[in-house]
């Protein structure tokens, strides 16, 4: 059994998606970031950026047990481990790593930001409304789905006709669109591409591991100190 350290948040959702997905036995340890536990010595031990999700699995290359961190490594390592979802062709897997690097890159940060100066940044103690950051990180966001909807034109899934770990690694950002102050008004592939990928029962699944802890922390500056603190 895996063991899968984890909040519910898109990061963390990539990975209970895969291994829903995968069929694969796991153990979900909670690591409330609002909370400090990401700061924990445990925990710093197998993950030491400080940031979840991470997984130790005991039966890892060679049978011997790995710990690891970063959600598209351990998207890559158990499609590896599984021969599942990683691209059946080597130019399959070439396309695949691509649209991943472009999330881990890309999106996730991009998207993050634009949540961070839209959402949090507003809410606290002195709010922080930064109207020059705000326009960037919603344009560039923009400019990322813009890109994906035209890939998704051509192909049903992102990385070409099959359901991948990239699908997997870009669903939980786009489907907070909202929040990012996005319209798919004018990406209509991109809204089939949602609409197909949340319907899966892997994702949905993947997508309910401890959604009642999630929260957007407004007015809990305590939270808010822990979530952005710059040690």
């Amino acid at each position: 059994m895996i063991d899968l350290y984890y909040w519910p948040t898109p990061n963390g959702w990539k990975v209970t998606i895969a291994l829903e997905e995968m069929g694969l036995p796991y153990r979900v340890n909670l690591i409330n970031i609002g909370a400090g536990d990401q700061f924990k010595p445990g925990f710093l031990a197998i993950a030491p950026n400080k940031r979840m999700p991470a997984i130790t699995d005991p039966h890892g290359p060679d049978g011997a047990p790995i710990s690891m961190f970063e959600s598209g490594a351990i998207l890559q390592y158990l499609a590896r481990k599984t021969g599942q979802f990683g691209g059946s062709t080597e130019r399959d897997r070439i396309f695949v790593d691509q649209w991943l690097m472009w999330q881990m890159g890309g999106l996730g940060p991009m998207a993050g930001q634009a949540h961070h100066f839209l959402k949090y940044a507003l809410n606290m103690d002195p709010p922080q409304d930064i109207a020059y950051a705000q326009d960037r990180y919603r344009c560039e966001t923009a400019r990322l789905y813009g890109i994906l909807d035209r890939q998704l034109a051509n192909h049903e899934f992102v990385a070409g006709d099959f359901y991948s770990i990239a699908d997997m690694s870009i669903w939980g950002w786009a489907s907070l669109w909202e929040g990012q102050q996005q319209t798919l008004d004018d990406k209509p592939n991109l809204k089939r591409w949602l609409d197909t990928v949340t319907a899966r029962t892997g994702v949905q699944k993947g997508r309910a591991v401890a959604a009642e802890k999630r929260g957007d922390y407004k007015g809990d500056k305590t939270a808010q100190d822990t979530l952005f603190k710059r040690s």
